[in-house]
């Protein structure tokens, strides 16, 4: 990786051809950035100085242009070290509580509201994931017998939330194994987060059974458990999406190629939903580029920050090109996930 060191000056002339590509989308020459920007030195010693900068990463040229455009490296030197802090405009403020008032149910609702408003805001693809139960505690379980080959489980999990998921079985079993097994899963994974549930379920539930049913409804629930104790904390898809027109509208998506790869992106709830689920919770996050962990990505910064709901968390944000105004973007991404955490307390 390319040394980060870099003097005053060349910090000052990269945030501006940082500046003036987010505006104008256009290669930064060295004319351009003296006149535009108050940086006290000629056009040739911008020249020189940018000329620097690429041989160190942080600038490329694009194809014949005789200006250049940030790299990976440069934003993420940009976002870390040069952004001003971050501020939101108070007409963006009021706009964000004005569309976010009222009650929604479920909370579905209110996440894709939230997705859309951000997306109109910031001129990119507004993103919000429902609050992952994964450190949800399973307060107790129920195990009702439905049919003969069909189980309905009742989750009461911690924060009032309930989840309910259907067991198929292949042979009918007697009531009483139901409710044995019942007691059996409440006394040993009761008080248990469900990941915590999927990782020591197989252990927790060894030599459990003493009758035939038991035993088939027990192997069940071990060999399922990653399928029956890894559940969304919203209905259908969990990641939700703003309108791509706004996307669509920015100069990457100009040709017919690059706008048929961000709808198939849009298309890719699940490649999405790996990517999110990938980021560390407990604040922002900006991953630029090819640090993003699918190569499809790598032309998308992708800004997000988490949001509670009681003991979970969950994730919302924006997805556009890595060419955006990171110093707005951020602001209203934290702005949003503050506003959501005190929407769903």
């Amino acid at each position: 990786m390319p040394n980060i060191e870099l003097s005053d000056r060349e910090r000052k002339v990269l945030e501006a051809v940082i500046e003036s590509y987010v505006v104008t989308a256009e290669p930064a020459g060295s004319r351009t950035i003296a006149r535009k920007f108050p940086l006290g030195v000629s056009a040739a010693t911008v020249r020189n100085t940018m000329s620097d900068l690429e041989d160190r990463g942080y600038l490329y040229h694009p194809h014949t242009s005789a200006g250049r455009v940030p790299t990976d490296l440069a934003y993420r030197m940009y976002v870390d070290q040069l952004v001003p802090r971050p501020a939101i405009a108070q007409n963006e403020v009021e706009t964000l509580r004005r569309e976010l008032r009222g009650e929604y149910t479920p909370i579905d609702a209110l996440l894709l509201k939230a997705a859309q408003v951000l997306g109109v805001l910031t001129q990119e693809l507004g993103i919000a994931v429902g609050p992952s139960l994964d450190t949800a505690v399973l307060e107790r379980l129920e195990l009702i017998q439905v049919s003969s080959d069909r189980l309905l489980l009742v989750f009461a999990l911690s924060g009032g939330v309930a989840r309910t998921i259907f067991v198929e079985v292949s042979n009918a079993l007697p009531r009483e194994a139901v409710a044995s097994v019942g007691i059996v899963l409440n006394d040993r994974l009761s008080g248990l987060t469900l990941r915590e549930v999927r990782a020591t379920l197989r252990d927790r539930l060894r030599d459990s059974g003493t009758s035939s049913g038991e035993v088939e409804l027990l192997n069940i629930f071990i060999e399922e458990a990653d399928h029956l104790f890894d559940q969304p904390a919203t209905d259908g898809d969990q990641v939700l999406l703003s309108s791509a027109q706004m996307l669509a509208e920015q100069p990457e998506f100009a040709s017919n190629e690059q706008m048929r790869n961000l709808l198939e992106l849009t298309e890719r709830r699940d490649l999405l939903r790996r990517a999110l689920k990938a980021r560390p919770l407990g604040g922002l996050t900006v991953s630029i580029g090819g640090e993003n962990m699918d190569p499809r990505l790598s032309a998308f910064t992708i800004v997000t920050s988490t949001y509670r709901q009681g003991e979970l968390e969950g994730v919302i944000g924006v997805m556009g090109p890595t060419r955006m105004p990171y110093q707005k973007i951020v602001a209203l991404v934290e702005h949003t996930s503050q506003l959501m955490g005190e929407l769903l307390k």
